[in-house]
């Protein structure tokens, strides 16, 4: 893992996932043994509601090394986002994205960026309260293969394939295996799932995705 990336896992073995999914909710991360560096993240970098986006021009540059992420798509359940930048709050639980009619997911900006070797963390809401749907709603519904790609600000984008969706009870959360050390760059996309009891989800969905094949 990259000297950017032990930084930002500093303690990977403590961190741990809380019930923070309240209602409308989309996440509840703790990273403990961070301390409260990063907090006034969710600076909104890259955000903005157009549904439609630019295309990646033929032949682009590959990504360029610690670029962060300005746009996230998925084709195979119709996402087209962009990406705030999220870090930790006071409680030392990780940002969540506002909950607004336009939602958006969120980068963790501790996290590598996609293409930089390790475990880039992106986050979005399952429900956004009244307005409804959230933009990761249907992030169980992926399947292995289904690609997704990361449009960076500098460089062409970073493209993954699903490897596997997991839907776990958040007292079960898989901390190594979601912000555990990797040598090559991998993506994790986390939202809540399972039951709903007026105060938060249950469960937490998590896709692992590595690196796409080239289609060359």
């Amino acid at each position: 893992m990259s000297p950017f990336s032990r930084r930002a896992f500093l303690g990977a073995a403590a961190v741990s996932l809380v019930a923070g999914c309240g209602p409308g909710d989309g996440t509840g991360v703790r990273t403990e043994g961070e301390g409260g560096a990063g907090s006034t993240g969710g600076d909104g970098s890259g955000a903005g509601n157009s549904g439609t986006s630019p295309s990646a021009p033929a032949g682009s540059a590959p990504p360029t090394a610690g670029s962060p992420p300005v746009r996230l798509l998925i084709p195979a359940i119709h996402v087209d986002t962009p990406l705030l930048r999220l870090g930790l709050a006071a409680d030392g639980t990780v940002q969540v994205p506002p909950i607004t009619a336009h939602d958006r997911a969120g980068w963790y900006r501790h996290s590598p960026a996609p293409g930089q070797t390790g475990p880039s963390v992106i986050l979005g809401h399952v429900t956004v309260g009244s307005f409804g749907d959230g933009v990761f709603r249907h992030l169980s519904e992926l399947r292995r293969g289904d690609t997704i790609e990361a449009r960076l600000e500098k460089g062409g984008p970073a493209r993954f394939e699903v490897t596997a969706v997991r839907t776990v009870a958040k007292s079960a959360f898989p901390t190594q295996e979601v912000y555990g050390d990797v040598d090559r760059p991998e993506l994790r996309l986390i939202t809540c799932g399972g039951a709903h009891d007026g105060d938060g989800y249950a469960d937490n969905v998590i896709v692992f995705a590595a690196p796409a094949a080239d289609p060359t």
